[in-house]
């Protein structure tokens, strides 16, 4: 009788899909370690271009190092003065800030009763309730700047993958051959993420900076804070300006009332249209982007696997694996279906 040794397709899904289990369980115990890891990595993809460029032009290296190292501190200063401040501060006023809502909210229901909709206002509370947005918005950024307080870590190893990465193209023309199809496709992979990252990094500068001074214009409180939360969630394609935009337009509701809230809502909206459709298409090309449902899923998934940090990490990991199956064309159609609508 012969032996059926191999598997059957069956088989080998379950195989891939236990295999799977155990390394999203494996990352998840690690959460801190990988979370830190992913962060040293991020920056290091962010400093690679200039730091690569200084050498080109005959800078030693030491002085390259230090001068990426320099600048990574700043960045990391910076942000953990931002969120340390204006996350303790806006901590304080959420109580107040939820009265006022919780005013509002019940001057809605009346409303509603006055148009004949009855609505049972403390069943709606139990189901609904906005504050809890501007608490979740809080624990976000203060989670994230507990990651980043964490400064030796990442700078350590920020080095020590600038260093590697320096050498890692001499390395694989080395193992696989200058000419090698293999080597054709890494390099087509860390071209695209090094050009994904630079450019999503300065538009998603730009887009905090125009949503600071739209909500300073404005008058809303911790524009600053806003800003930085736009620019962080300017990473996560599509519904990232919407989560973005929630928590400050709450705020302007609370502080200075529908109309303004509103306005808010409008310099969010065009920030998205400017930054998203118009200015991003064109320096990074259409190709390089993520179906709406990919990009949610994605941040479900690495939001429950790694925290905050994984949510704002989220799409950019799911572009690296895009990437990654872009390279090679047995893959290549699962990229295409990862990929944004294709109009026929």
């Amino acid at each position: 009788m012969q032996e059926h040794l191999g598997f059957s397709s069956a088989g080998r899904l379950l195989i891939i899909f236990a295999a799977f289990i155990v390394v999203v369980a494996g990352i998840k115990s690690a959460e801190s370690l990988m979370v830190t890891f992913l962060l040293s990595g991020f920056f290091a993809i962010i400093c690679a271009p200039p730091f690569m460029l200084m050498l080109r032009k005959g800078v030693p290296d030491w002085l390259s190092l230090l001068i990426v190292v320099v600048g990574i501190t700043g960045i990391q200063i910076v942000f953990i003065t931002i969120i340390a401040s204006s996350v303790s501060e806006f901590s304080k006023d959420i109580p107040l800030y939820q009265e006022r809502l919780q005013v509002i909210f019940h001057d809605f229901v009346e409303v509603l009763k006055g148009w004949g909709v009855d609505v049972p206002e403390d069943v709606l509370k139990q189901h609904f309730d906005p504050g809890v947005i501007l608490k979740m918005a809080a624990s976000t950024l203060g989670g994230l700047g507990g990651v980043l307080s964490n400064s030796f870590m990442i700078i350590l190893t920020v080095i020590f993958m600038l260093f590697e990465g320096s050498s890692l193209p001499n390395k694989l023309k080395y193992a696989f051959g200058k000419d090698s199809l293999h080597m054709a496709h890494i390099s087509q992979f860390l071209d695209n993420v090094k050009r994904y990252m630079t450019i999503k990094t300065v538009i998603s500068l730009m887009t905090g900076l125009l949503i600071y001074v739209w909500l300073l214009a404005i008058g809303v409180d911790y524009a600053l804070l806003w800003g930085l939360v736009a620019f962080l969630f300017n990473f996560v394609p599509n519904i990232g300006s919407i989560i973005a935009a929630v928590p400050a337009m709450l705020l302007a509701l609370i502080q200075l009332g529908p109309l303004s809230s509103l306005f808010v809502g409008l310099g969010y909206l065009l920030a998205n249209i400017i930054m998203g459709n118009i200015i991003e298409p064109r320096y990074m090309g259409r190709g390089l982007g993520l179906s709406t449902l990919v990009v949610f899923l994605s941040l479900v998934f690495w939001g429950w696997v790694m925290g905050p940090v994984g949510m704002l990490l989220s799409v950019p990991l799911t572009m690296l694996l895009k990437m990654a199956f872009e390279s090679s064309e047995d893959t290549k159609w699962i990229a295409i279906i990862m990929g944004p609508d294709i109009k026929g």
